[in-house]
């Protein structure tokens, strides 16, 4: 049985639509910057983890 997508995107459509009027561009660019700067401290513990445990073995 195949499911169909089409409530799924609506649904998601419907809430980017409906969020979407009410963000500022300042809380836009502070989420990115948030953003950006948790993917790079995530990346960077990552490798520092890899390298500890590594040099363990």
């Amino acid at each position: 049985m195949q499911g169909s997508n089409s409530p799924l995107i609506g649904t998601a459509s419907g809430t980017f639509l409906s969020v979407l009027p009410n963000l500022n561009s300042d809380d836009l660019l502070k989420t990115i910057l948030l953003g950006v700067i948790g993917a790079v401290v995530s990346f960077s513990i990552s490798i520092l983890l890899k390298k500890v445990f590594r040099k363990e073995k």
